[in-house]
């Protein structure tokens, strides 16, 4: 069986008291104090009203089918006012509460969001999009919907508990001692099973997100499962973890149907020996009917709170566990830091110097002691062997990736003392992963930035996407759909260096763009290319000849190390890595004859 092995945020949340825990998700649900006051007012005169019910038994009882009791007609009236009080606090209290709860989730949502765009990018390393995305918009919404209804019923409970306790205390306080006993055993059994729970609740989070990572592949892998016949292997995983989940399902429901039969079991014993001891007042003529009724009624209203108690603990239990998975996102990963040196526009020269980058402390170093300078407006290109720290070297600069040891500087101010927006603004990306979000084309060209619908039309035409703009009946409005999928990947790789163009960087990092293109589709890009390269300083990781054969100087990379550094004939003639490489890969690719360069005013 294959497992999917759990994830952590950035580190192992302490174990919290309760109170603790509690203290975590209030500050989010405690900005409706108006949502509170009513739902806590009319919980109040709800279970206040509890005791009312055995109390007008009473006097019915005692006195109703007698001749001198005129005035109990008022006992009926009496009683349809208690239950429109009662059904109105009730409408209300849950109102209240939901008012309550979609303001607290509002603000926690926001919060785990707004974590998402600033945390370290590590974060997404460490966990799944299907889990993020899981605990985003299900766990916090079915835990703060637990969790907020399961405390305001605890507190309508206790109070039902409080004021039933007064009336038959008030009534015969000697049964009420009976009754007193039971409140211990059942608060023993709610923390015995109240933990065992927890454990199951966490267990199941778990293989939940397990489950939806194994469906999150089988999406993203859909065409290599089908073509490689995996379907029966894929099918056995799934259900393997599917079986898992229904054990930890079923001990979850057996923990919490135990807990409501004994505590059901509990209450009926303690009826039992209050209903004996009662007869036996009974025949000593110390007790009425109607004071024996009213008592019996009142314990066994007892019951309903006193079993709502016990289950009480499970929602609690997963309302929690579920809202501390959005609190640990928050609390345990940490921020990406951030400088203070701002400049509107960079001249382009970059640095590295001794720098090295290790993911794990006890790996092997994707670059060690790595020392390369760039100047501005330099067409620099870098190839090696898959594996050779190429893409690792271009994610130091926007510092997707922290560097290990050594220092990077652009226009000579070290990459860590730039505020963090005015150094990613600097540069512009295009990868051979193109992600385009599913909104508008003109919203994906002009990502992040105001749209101007004349500069948006004159970059897709210098990407060579006229033609499919003119295609389109909705036009830069068309809603490209989830990550424009129903584009070929040659349509797409043109869209990002549309939005490269857009964005008009002086620093330019390609990484195989063209990796995705047939031949027409990179003879129909290059001349995008060469616009996009000429006048910024440009960091291409090579894949074909026609990217770098006009570069000014190639870098050979191997092992996290330059093992050569040269232009494109310097390199051919020492015969050495480069000329190898280029005779296994590059000659492949023919030189593509390009026009010359146009300026393009965006």
């Amino acid at each position: 069986m294959t497992k999917t092995p759990e994830k952590q945020v950035a580190g192992k949340a302490p174990k919290l008291t309760l109170l603790r825990r509690l203290a975590r998700v209030w500050p989010y649900f405690s900005g409706s104090r108006a949502g509170w006051a009513l739902a806590i007012g009319a919980t109040i005169v709800a279970s206040a009203t509890e005791p009312f019910v055995p109390a007008l038994l009473k006097p019915l009882l005692d006195r109703g089918f007698q001749r001198d009791s005129f005035n109990l007609w008022l006992v009926p009236l009496t009683l349809m006012l208690l239950f429109i009080i009662r059904g109105l606090s009730g409408f209300l209290a849950q109102f209240a509460l939901a008012k309550v709860t979609n303001d607290g989730l509002l603000q926690l949502r926001k919060a785990m969001f707004d974590k998402l765009l600033s945390a370290r990018l590590t974060l997404f390393a460490d966990q799944s999009s299907s889990m993020i995305a899981n605990t985003v918009v299900y766990e916090v919404f079915n835990g703060s919907s637990s969790l907020i209804n399961a405390i305001m019923r605890l507190a309508r409970d206790v109070l039902t508990l409080l004021a039933l306790i007064g009336y038959l205390v008030y009534l015969n306080w000697k049964l009420t001692l009976i009754v007193g006993f039971l409140f211990p055993a059942v608060a023993f059994v709610i923390q015995v099973l109240s933990k065992r729970l927890y454990r199951l609740t966490k267990e199941s989070q778990t293989a939940t997100d397990s489950l939806a990572y194994v469906v999150e592949e089988n999406v993203m892998a859909h065409r290599d499962v089908r073509l490689h016949g995996a379907q029966a292997g894929q099918a056995s995983r799934f259900d393997s973890l599917s079986h898992s989940l229904r054990r930890l399902s079923m001990k979850s429901t057996a923990a919490y149907a135990g807990m409501s039969a004994i505590t059901q079991v509990l209450a009926a014993m303690a009826l039992s020996a209050v209903i004996s001891i009662a007869l036996m007042q009974s025949a000593e003529n110390t007790t009425t009917v109607g004071g024996f009724v009213a008592f019996v009624t009142a314990m066994l209203l007892l019951i309903a709170p006193i079993k709502s108690l016990s289950d009480a603990a499970t929602p609690v239990t997963r309302g929690l566990a579920a809202l501390e998975r959005g609190l640990d996102l928050m609390d345990l990963t940490p921020n990406e830091t951030s400088g203070s040196f701002v400049k509107s526009r960079a001249v382009g020269a970059i640095e590295f110097s001794s720098v090295s980058v290790a993911y794990k402390t006890d790996a092997v170093p994707v670059l060690q002691d790595f020392n390369l300078c760039v100047t501005a407006g330099e067409t620099l290109a870098i190839v090696g062997a898959s594996g050779s720290g190429k893409t690792t070297l271009v994610n130091l600069l926007p510092r997707f990736v922290e560097i290990s040891a050594g220092s990077i500087t652009l226009d000579g101010q070290d990459i860590r003392d730039w505020n963090l927006a005015s150094l990613r603004s600097q540069f512009a990306f295009v990868s051979q992963h193109v992600v385009m979000l599913n909104s508008s084309i003109a919203e994906n060209v002009a990502l992040g930035q105001p749209i101007d619908p004349a500069k948006v039309n004159e970059c897709l035409t210098a990407a060579n996407l006229a033609s499919l703009l003119a295609g389109l009946p909705e036009g830069l409005d068309t809603v490209l759909g989830h990550n424009a999928m129903q584009l070929s990947g040659g349509q797409r790789q043109r869209l990002a260096i549309a939005r490269a163009l857009y964005k008009d960087a002086p620093i330019l990092v390609l990484d195989e763009a063209t990796s995705a293109l047939d031949t027409e589709s990179e003879i129909a890009v290059q001349d995008a290319v060469r616009r996009l390269t000429s006048g910024r300083t440009s960091l291409v990781i090579a894949h074909r000849l026609s990217t770098i054969q006009n570069a000014d100087r190639i870098i050979m990379m191997d092992a996290g190390r330059i093992i050569e550094s040269g232009t494109h004939k310097e390199l051919l003639a020492k015969n050495g890595a480069f000329a190898h490489l280029y005779r296994l890969g590059f000659q492949s690719s023919s030189p593509v004859q390009t026009a010359p360069i146009q300026p393009l005013n965006v």
